[in-house]
């Protein structure tokens, strides 16, 4: 494990794939009997493998989990890790998906500068260092990525200023992490979402040089006193503006 300062994007890296081992134990143990007791124990365990390991490497430093009671001492924290311990939990009890994640963001001074999504059921981990590179644009219909359970009209909106299909996915995490990879052009999100559900992923596709934002264009401030923070922009940056005159206008 990573134990040295110039080590935070080593360290995110690591603990993201080690909770992500974790998860992937719990699935090959589990029956299928008892998916809430999967979720739960999910959610849980990786929670505090995460925290013992962050503790162990970071001992001075903040952090703010999803699974956590929220210490506001982090307000005066210069250094806060943001970790969603198992984003899309639904999706992580439903057998054969692979879009759920883990989340592990460094917020300095509020900005997110160290980030790393692991897709552990796909064996993989984008971090923010050695950032992944900007994908080759997509030949055919440009795609954005919503969210299987809900459709925000600002995704639509989106889709339908750049003349893209709506392609559903689980977690922020693997949403995002579809931009990075080149499956599909954009990830605009509204109306629900907290610090953890976009922090790494925010800090993992702007070290890619994805254009990153909240809808209205406003850049993301972390570690403010609501853990709410309900709305991003991701996309490919020669569609940047496309989507926010579009979110503009929605």
């Amino acid at each position: 494990m990573a134990t040295s300062e110039t080590d935070d994007h080593l360290l995110a890296a690591e603990v993201s794939a080690e909770a992500g081992r974790l998860l992937m134990a719990l699935q090959e143990a589990d029956d299928g009997s008892d998916p809430t007791g999967l979720r739960d124990a999910g959610d849980r365990q990786a929670h505090e493998r995460i925290l013992a390991l962050l503790a162990a490497a970071r001992p001075d430093d903040a952090v703010l989990s999803e699974e956590g009671a929220d210490d506001l001492r982090r307000l005066d924290a210069e250094r806060v890790w943001i970790v969603d311990p198992l984003d899309g939990t639904r999706e992580f009890a439903e057998p054969g998906r692979s879009d759920w994640a883990v989340h592990i963001a460094l917020a300095v001074g509020g900005q997110p500068v160290v980030g790393a999504v692991a897709l552990p059921a796909l064996g993989v981990v984008f971090a923010t260092r050695p950032a992944p590179p900007m994908p080759a644009r997509r030949p055919g219909v440009p795609k954005v990525v919503t969210s299987r359970t809900r459709r925000p009209g600002e995704s639509a909106a989106v889709a339908e200023a750049l003349g893209a299909e709506l392609v559903p996915l689980g977690s922020a995490g693997a949403k995002a992490m579809a931009v990075v990879r080149g499956d599909v052009d954009a990830y605009v999100h509204a109306g629900g979402m907290y610090q953890w559900d976009s922090a790494a992923p925010v800090a993992v596709a702007a070290a890619t040089g994805l254009h990153v934002s909240r809808i209205d264009g406003s850049a993301f401030v972390y570690n403010g006193p609501d853990p709410y923070l309900p709305d991003l922009l991701i996309c490919r940056p020669e569609l940047a503006g496309i989507c926010l005159a579009a979110l503009a206008g929605s």
